[in-house]
């Protein structure tokens, strides 16, 4: 048989960011970095060379998880669309939990940024026995705190970076296994994660609130002065402006649209983290969904408005713009149909005064010939041919010469005629 083409990497998909097992107590300095197609390319090749250093192997040119063993703890490494996670285990001494690491970006001394810096994580795992003050450690206006994976463990954190920069995590052991402890100490990494780069949506929405606000208010402006104008040039006036504001607001809506749709897409992802730890109340603290539901869910929906004004403008201004443009078509048409009037009026005019005109020549040339058979009738007379008297010669031949006048020009106008319309 043979296996389609992509068999393989979709079935790899499903294990490509497994979890690590991890054992009690563990520290966990996670980083996660902004970066572009091609810092994801000089990331690998760095993390490559860094693991060659020290002697262990680096990640395959198309994979996008790694991890390995190193001094002392070992590192998970990830790529993702737009950012790269560090996640270090280093070694922990949980009688001084956030104090053992000077500086919180030590791990990453050896390797240079990919990028931004956008999550720095201090997590710290813990048994039970530790001895710890949950309002030592955190700030009390936002600790959040909850028994997680069905009472196995206790997760606490205040969502704040400390004076290191780097946000705290506090998980006690009640009962975990280590895939256990590596799953739900993922998943809360993840969270913390997913949330920081979903609001990455709301400072967009804030740089785009005012423009949006005054290209409404033009639409607004546009919309009023559609009612009071007429004419063909003052519709396609307006007509130019509204192209004009179409054009701004759509490159509006496109610059921001991967933004806003990538933060929705990070806050699922956080909403599907926290129904899978399986929170309960601890202490009456606000548990992290709690929290989360009154911090991050109204910035989600700040961004969210804004991109439904984003395409009601959208709309508005194809409604607008169509009906303008039809308003403008139909005076156009009547513009073109009083022309063709006039056009027609003055062909017919000009017709009127051929017609006159050719009445005219035939009375001219008609006149002109009879002459010249008067003169002809005389002439014959004197040379003592038998002819009629010319008077009388002259007269007969009137009528002779107007019919024979008349034929002559309607057979030219009837040929010029064939010849305009074949």
């Amino acid at each position: 048989m043979q296996e389609h083409p992509l068999r393989a990497a979709v079935l790899g998909e499903m294990h490509a960011r497994p979890f690590v097992p991890l054992a009690t107590p563990a520290r966990l300095m996670h980083f996660a970095f902004m970066a572009d197609a091609a810092a994801c390319r000089e990331d690998r090749e760095r993390l490559g060379a860094f693991c060659l250093a020290r002697g262990v192997p680096g990640p395959q040119p198309d994979t996008r998880f790694h991890h390995v063993p190193l001094s002392g703890g070992d590192l998970r490494w990830e790529q993702h669309s737009e950012f790269i996670t560090y996640t270090w285990r280093i070694a922990c001494d949980h009688r001084t939990p956030f104090a053992a690491v000077e500086r919180p970006h030590a791990p990453m001394s050896g390797l240079p940024a990919p990028g931004p810096l956008l999550v720095a994580l201090d997590l710290h795992l813990l048994p039970e026995a530790a001895a710890l003050s949950l309002e030592d450690i955190f700030d009390q206006a936002s600790l959040a705190a909850s028994i997680m994976d069905g009472g196995a463990a206790l997760a606490a954190t205040d969502f704040r970076p400390d004076e290191r920069g780097a946000v705290r995590i506090l998980v006690l052991d009640l009962d975990l296994t280590p895939a256990r402890a590596g799953a739900l100490t993922q998943r809360l990494i993840e969270i913390e994660t997913y949330r920081t780069l979903a609001l990455l949506g709301l400072p967009e929405a804030q740089r785009l609130a005012p423009g949006l606000r005054q290209m409404e208010e033009e639409l607004a402006r546009i919309t009023r002065a559609m009612r009071e104008t007429v004419g063909a040039t003052a519709n396609s006036a307006l007509l130019d402006e509204l192209t004009a504001l179409a054009a701004a607001s759509e490159a509006e809506a496109a610059s921001s649209s991967y933004r806003f749709g990538a933060s929705r897409a990070y806050d699922r992802i956080v909403q599907q983290r926290l129904d899978v730890i399986g929170e309960e109340p601890y202490e009456g603290l606000p548990t992290w969904a709690a929290f989360l539901a009154r911090r991050l869910a109204p910035a989600m929906r700040t961004a969210n408005t804004l991109e439904e004004r984003q395409a009601n403008l959208s709309r508005k201004l194809a409604r607008a713009a169509t009906l303008l443009r039809t308003r403008v078509d139909v005076e156009i048409e009547q513009q073109n149909r009083d022309l063709l009037v006039a056009m027609n009026n003055r062909t017919r005019l000009q017709l009127r005064l051929q017609q006159t005109v050719e009445g005219l020549s035939v009375a001219a040339i008609s006149y002109y010939v009879v002459g010249l058979l008067g003169y002809l009738a005389k002439g014959a007379k004197d040379a003592g041919l038998p002819v009629p008297d010319p008077g009388i010669a002259t007269a007969a031949a009137v009528p002779l010469a107007v019919l024979a006048v008349w034929l002559v020009v309607r057979r030219i106008r009837r040929r010029h005629a064939g010849e305009d319309h074949p």
